[in-house]
């Protein structure tokens, strides 16, 4: 079962993935509460950031290779509108621990459901970015209910399929021997050609996640039109005009004509990484979003 499941590459790289997450998480807001919930396929680890009371959560969902650190510009911006949940996924690099085969989006749909319900969160709204932003839409297809909402930053493998070229330089992020610089020419050029140091500690995380541990869950596949269809809750699509992920354009239509309550963005500067470099215009759009999901203006 151990080869079967997503772990650290060793002990060595578990204590180094360990040291960069802590002082990541250093650099965070405070968090008020943490704990792991118990689900069938392992443990997940849940971080609460303090926010109004009386509101509906905003529940962060984190992309590939990272974890709720990779948040650091959002959360101090968000919790001032909203009670803040930061989730590592499972199976991914973080703090969660899977324990059984991740075999495909049921079982994704599976954990995550349970996890909100062993945080005791009835009504969410979901923000997920890349990879988080497919688990958002996955979750909310298939386990319609709990989620009162989605904002889907350039969300993969939901509206468009991933780029070829995304497909092929992507083993540099994690392939043994890979060397540094070009691993940070890789990073960057998700990022739009971003200068890698000025997000330091996003990068340090990421490319920890990618050394250090190994994914083992089967790789998403792309929404389907009746799944889109079926999501009758308030999206809001923010995609970047830049993303080397997929056509934005192309994903940009396929949103629009899907989605019954859809309202679908394409921000022309933005890359991939569009959670770090417009957190607070995110952060306006959202809370018009959110107060309107939840019937409040």
């Amino acid at each position: 079962m151990a080869g079967r499941v997503g772990n650290f590459k060793g002990d060595r790289a578990r204590r180094h993935f360990l040291e960069v997450y802590r002082a990541a998480m250093a650099e965070l807001p405070e968090v008020a509460e943490s704990h792991d919930v118990a689900t069938s396929f392992g443990s997940v680890r849940v971080y609460r950031f303090a926010g109004p009371p009386d509101l509906t959560p905003v529940v962060l969902l984190p992309g590939r290779n990272a974890s709720v650190p990779m948040w650091r510009g959002n959360i101090p911006l968000l919790q001032r509108h909203r009670p803040v949940i930061g989730i590592d996924l499972l199976g991914e690099a973080g703090l969660s621990v899977q324990e059984k085969p991740i075999t495909g989006p049921d079982d994704e749909a599976h954990w995550l459901d349970e996890a909100f319900a062993g945080a005791g969160l009835d009504r969410v709204h979901l923000m997920g970015v890349s990879i988080g932003g497919w688990t958002a839409a996955n979750y909310a297809a298939r386990r319609p209910g709990r989620a009162a909402s989605l904002v889907l930053l350039d969300a993969v493998f939901t509206f468009a399929p991933v780029a070829v070229k995304a497909v092929l330089a992507s083993p540099a992020l994690f392939l043994p021997g890979v060397p540094e610089n070009l691993r940070r020419r890789v990073l960057r050029w998700i990022s739009g050609g971003a200068d890698i140091d000025e997000a330091a500690t996003e990068a340090a995380l990421i490319s920890s996640g990618s050394t250090d541990y190994t994914v083992r869950k089967a790789m998403p596949k792309m929404i389907t039109d009746e799944q889109l269809g079926s999501l009758v809750i308030p999206v809001l699509a923010l995609i970047g005009g830049r993303s080397v992920m997929h056509d934005a354009d192309r994903a940009a239509q396929r949103a629009r004509r899907l989605l019954p309550r859809g309202q679908v963005e394409v921000w022309p500067g933005a890359s991939h990484a569009i959670n770090g470099e417009y957190a607070v215009e995110i952060t306006e759009r959202a809370v018009d979003f959110w107060a309107d999901a939840d019937g409040r203006n």
